[in-house]
């Protein structure tokens, strides 16, 4: 699983020029689900995303968990993370396919919600436009495979 987790003041996702959902401060979150992932590995990333301290203390250091911060997560799917490109034409075949997938991708969003975070998302599937205010920038590739 790969989770692009960017620290934001403002995040929204549109389908159709409709917004369909919108945060303020928080993690805008793009989430790409593996072919092998299962929900142990689900519920390690979204541990992880609750746990990250990338927002400011009152020193200026990079200390401050989510839950301390008043955090807001945007979740969108993105098969794209898991792009071949060896060619210049993109392959997805280690890209879990949605009957995987989307069970993966609400039990990310549940382990959340869990936690006490509220938690907006995109659809998965369709053809959005997520736009977003990038704070510092600060942002955090996680890999299963490296957590």
């Amino acid at each position: 699983m790969r989770a692009v987790v960017t620290r934001v003041t403002e995040a929204d996702v549109k389908i159709y020029g409709k917004t369909i959902a919108q945060i303020g401060k928080g993690f805008l979150i793009l989430l790409g689900i593996h072919v092998d992932d299962t929900e142990a590995i689900a519920k390690k990333i979204a541990d992880k995303i609750c746990g990250l301290r990338i927002f400011e203390d009152v020193a200026g250091k990079i200390n401050v968990n989510p839950t301390d911060a008043g955090a807001e997560f945007l979740i969108v799917s993105q098969f794209t993370l898991y792009a071949d490109c060896r060619s210049r034409r993109p392959g997805f075949t280690e890209a879990a396919r949605p009957e995987k997938a989307i069970p993966l991708y609400e039990l990310v969003i549940s382990e959340c919600r869990a936690k006490g975070f509220t938690v907006k998302t995109g659809e998965f599937g369709a053809d959005m436009q997520v736009s977003s205010v990038n704070d510092g920038p600060v942002t955090i590739l996680l890999d299963s495979d490296r957590i």
